[in-house]
């Protein structure tokens, strides 16, 4: 720390107790007090150097020889007044940077001017302050310091706006420009060994290669108030968003605890989250619940300045403070902007509501889908597709929503088995999630199958209302499988997942057989340019082995379903007899789809197909053999 020394004479001051004594061989003629401690001085020195001495004195003199002052609101109290005492005696003493702002605001409350005396305390103090303190990064964060106990006289005398303009202007500089060591042609100075040099001379010091981010922790130090005009005036200086931001996480780190909950291995590796430092006493709850809602009002709206899992903990904090609803409407716009970049684990926040309905906050989950939904529309950042022969048709762009929307669905497979959450909560956030952003349902099949599980008492109106969110056509085979089998489904539910497996397998058998009969193509004309060969053939064989089994094995999955399709047929007719309608159209109608009349009568195709099949194949054999023969 840089400092300037004052003064030639030894010190002369002698402290007991709570008074200080002058021992220059004559008598005190004046008692200063200010706070509990008591000054005993000589008049001359002190109204030779100020004006103010000077006018109290002259009042306070009487016949005695001896008076008293008192000095209740000198900036600094007792510890500055002693300095400025020993100034006046001109007894040695050091202006530091830790000392200087109470002096400067000391000396003009006690109008310590040129008028009374030449280089009077004003102009030592400003001059140390203008050309020392203030060209020094370290310094200038310490004179600003300093001036919070005292923030109303620095302020009048512009010492706290200029601390903080020279701190923002070296955060938004280069730190090789300033301080030490001297630099030289953009960088420092180097010895052929790769240390510093100074003036030519080898320092012994490696050189650090600094990041814009080497200001956070000393920022970090400051009071928030002084920390948040540091802030505004790096803002107004041009300083990036992606910086500022960053130094607002680095602080919101190290005084509000609650943030490092559920804190991952990822946060290490992200630029604007760094490590918490330790710091003292920790803040109140109401200390901490004010700095969040500050650092909401100085972190920008704007989507990737700061890591998504940090602003679910801000978000997370912000419920357990119970700060203001409008600073944690704004956390769930920005996580709404980023929702994307979010987890799982992000979404599982637990409800920290009075009420307790849910066991976690899938209200404020629901917003934050909102919010994306509705940026995402703003910016065109997702169109709505078509379905074409079970493909989704998209963008590129489409991307981010499509991984929204699996990410809803892990949360509401998450949140299904709580026993609270009621159907129309569900319902409603499951159904935000537009339907091009799910390519396939498989996800959301399996959360209205646990919600179903969860929940037995549901009414028979109730699932199929439920089950409707999703789309049988939009099911997996596996997931097809699953749901035909599964007895919690209502069964219009059922019928229609068994229809749209059977238009599956039938769809997949086809694309099987025009595959054999482009791979035979391919093979004569081959061989009509190249001829076969022994090892070709060999191939050629075991991939129509291959192709058979995988036939088989779909002939007798599409066996067992029309064996299941014919015996709930069964059932519909003998339900059907019961009521006065057997008739299969009614029941057709009733389950909400039309039925080909080939579905249950689907035993002709299958035996067509095991003809067709058994036909191609045993061609491909035989011809397979004459031309190995060949």
């Amino acid at each position: 720390m840089a400092c300037m020394k004052l003064g030639s004479k030894t010190d002369a001051f002698q402290r007991q107790g709570q008074a200080w004594f002058c021992t220059t061989g004559l008598p005190s003629d004046v008692v200063v007090e200010v706070g509990e401690m008591s000054f005993h001085l000589h008049k001359f020195p002190l109204l030779s150097r100020s004006g103010v001495m000077e006018r109290l004195i002259a009042e306070a003199s009487d016949e005695e020889e001896k008076c008293s002052i008192c000095l209740p609101d000198i900036p600094g109290g007792a510890k500055t007044f002693e300095l400025v005492a020993k100034f006046c005696y001109g007894v040695k003493l050091e202006l530091t940077a830790s000392n200087v702002v109470y002096l400067r605001c000391a000396a003009e409350h006690l109008e310590m001017t040129e008028e009374y005396g030449e280089s009077n305390l004003i102009v030592q103090t400003e001059t140390f302050l203008n050309q020392v303190v203030l060209r020094n990064w370290k310094d200038s964060l310490r004179a600003l310091q300093t001036c919070d106990d005292i923030i109303s006289y620095a302020d009048e005398l512009n010492i706290t706006k200029r601390c903080i303009e020279s701190l923002a202007m070296k955060a938004s500089t280069d730190p090789n420009l300033f301080g030490w060591p001297m630099m030289e042609h953009g960088g420092p100075m180097k010895s052929p060994g790769g240390s510093v040099l100074w003036n030519g001379i080898s320092t012994g010091a490696k050189p650090k290669n600094t990041s814009s981010d080497w200001w956070y922790e000393d920022a970090s130090n400051l009071s928030l108030p002084l920390y948040k005009r540091l802030i505004s005036v790096m803002e107004s200086r041009g300083i990036r968003q992606e910086i500022i931001a960053g130094s607002l996480t680095f602080y919101a780190k190290r005084y509000l605890p609650g943030l490092y909950r559920r804190q991952g291995a990822n946060d290490s590796n992200s630029s604007t989250c760094l490590a918490p430092v330790a710091s003292g006493a920790p803040l109140s709850e109401e200390d901490q619940k004010i700095l969040l809602e500050e650092i909401d009002r100085l972190l920008p709206i704007q989507k990737g300045l700061v890591p998504t899992k940090f602003l679910f903990g801000l978000l997370r904090t912000a419920m357990i403070l119970r700060a203001s609803p409008s600073c944690i409407s704004n956390f769930e716009k920005r996580i709404g902007l980023q929702l994307d970049k979010a987890t799982l684990e992000d979404l599982l926040m637990p409800n920290f509501s009075y009420s307790m309905e849910t066991l976690y906050n899938v209200d404020c989950v629901q917003r934050i889908l909102e919010h994306f939904l509705a940026m995402d529309q703003i910016t065109g950042g997702a169109s709505p597709c078509s379905a074409d022969d079970g493909q989704i048709i998209g963008s590129p762009s489409l991307t981010p929503i499509t991984m929204v929307a699996k990410l809803i669905d892990g949360y509401l497979a998450e949140v299904a088995p709580d026993v609270n959450l009621k159907l129309p909560k569900f319902q409603a956030l499951a159904a935000s999630v537009p339907d091009y952003a799910r390519p396939l349902d498989d996800g959301l099949y399996r959360a209205i199958d646990i919600y179903l599980k969860s929940h037995p008492w549901l009414s028979e109106s109730d699932r199929e209302q439920l089950c409707r969110l999703m789309d049988c056509q939009k099911l997996s085979l596996e997931a097809c499988t699953h749901a035909a089998q599964n007895e919690r489904l209502p069964l219009r539910i059922v019928v229609q997942v068994l229809f749209f497996e059977q238009l599956q397998l039938r769809t997949s058998i086809a694309g099987c057989f025009l595959v054999s009969d482009n791979l035979d193509g391919s093979r004569q004309l081959r061989s009509g340019f190249t001829g076969s060969t022994e090892g070709g053939w060999a191939s050629a064989v075991r991939e129509n082995q291959v192709l058979k089994v995988g036939m088989d094995n779909m002939r007798m999955r599409v066996s067992e379903l029309e064996k299941e399709c014919s015996n709930m047929r069964q059932e519909i007719e003998k339900l059907g007899r019961v009521k006065g309608s057997s008739t299969w159209g009614n029941v057709s109608k009733k389950f909400g789809f039309k039925l080909k009349s080939q579905m249950c009568s689907a035993q002709e195709d299958s035996v067509s197909n095991q003809k067709n099949g058994s036909g191609k194949i045993e061609k491909l054999k035989g011809k397979a053999q004459e031309k190995h023969k060949s």
